[in-house]
This record gives C-alpha cells, structure tokens and sequence, in this order.
C-alpha cells in the first residue's frame, strides 16, 4: 500500500460513515507517521481502521469497503473496519496519533499511531509479520530498540507481558545489528 491508496480508504470511509475523522492502527498506520517508509513494511493490502466517535461503524465500513467488496476488488486495497481493542497501545497513545490530513482525503483525517506505539503494538502481538516488520524499522533506524524499551511499562500489560516485549525487542535489536553489520556492500 502507498500513502496515496491509504488517503483514498480515509477518504471513502469518512464518505461512508459521514464522519470528519477515523483512526488507522495496524501496519499502514505507518504512512501517516513515516515519510518514506522501508519497502518490506508496505506489503499490506489492508488498512485497519475505526471511527473513534462510533465504533460500531466498522461493520458498515468492512461491508463496504473491506475485503472482498466492489471497493477491494476495484482498487486492489481495502480498510478492516476494527476497534480500539484490536491494538494493544501504551496508555495515552491518543495523544500522540498522527494527523494524516490531505486533498487526498479530501479535508478528512487520519489520525495514525506515533511510530513507537506502533511498534510496540506489533511487538504485543508477536505474529511472524510483525517480527518482519518490526525489525525493518529497527534495521532503517526507524525506532530506537531502547526508547521503545523504555516505554514498555506504560502498556496495559502484567509482568510476564512487559517482560516477553523487553526480550523480543532484545533479540529483534541484535538481528538488526547482526544484520547491518554482515552488509558490508553488494555482492560481487
């Protein structure tokens, strides 16, 4: 997905459910808070999206324009209409969404996760591609492996919980490091 295709799903799922705003969590929130995101972490071709006023919308928006419809069949991308629960997000991160607001959204927001929630989002999860793409924005120098470390204790999370995220971000951090440092340049 491009920042432009993410535009677009704002754009018609603001139309769709006349609302002003909706927030994007998932990978693709990426677009709105990156500029030039790495390749490997815009392989997705859904945006998963709610509408922060009335959440019970996201039915009417994957009807609509998710999976499977015209909307996805035509553009080849699609939003998952979804909740606030569907991301595990530190406490406060609607403070920091980022505004992705455009003529390609015409005049309507995107609010997107701030990068670190983002990946520590991924990390909650813990799915093989959110390892992938998580160790992308650590291998481009996206996140920092100890502020995101840092912010670990702030997510609604027990012990063990916050603790398997300090080891994940450990272990993804000395594959991004292994990884830059057996590049030295192009194969001959």
């Amino acid at each position: 997905m491009r920042k432009i295709d993410l535009e677009h799903i704002i754009r018609a799922a603001t139309d769709l459910t006349n609302e002003y705003q909706v927030v994007v969590v998932g990978s693709q929130s990426i677009l709105g808070s990156v500029e030039n995101p790495p390749p490997e972490c815009l392989d997705s071709l859904e945006a998963d999206i709610f509408v922060p006023a009335n959440e019970r919308l996201s039915d009417l928006i994957d009807g609509a324009i998710g999976e499977g419809s015209a909307f996805h069949d035509t553009f080849g991308y699609y939003a998952q209409g979804v909740d606030a629960s569907t991301s595990i997000l530190r406490d406060g991160w609607e403070n920091r969404l980022v505004r992705l607001q455009s003529p390609n959204t015409n005049g309507r927001v995107g609010f997107c996760l701030e990068i670190t929630d983002l990946f520590l989002a991924k990390c909650a999860a813990n799915r093989e591609k959110d390892r992938d793409f998580n160790l992308a924005l650590l291998r481009h120098g996206i996140v920092d492996a100890a502020v995101a470390t840092s912010r670990i204790p702030s997510m609604p999370l027990d012990d063990d919980g916050k603790t398997r995220i300090a080891d994940l971000i450990s272990r993804l951090s000395a594959t991004s490091k292994a990884n830059r440092h057996n590049h030295i340049g192009p194969k001959p």
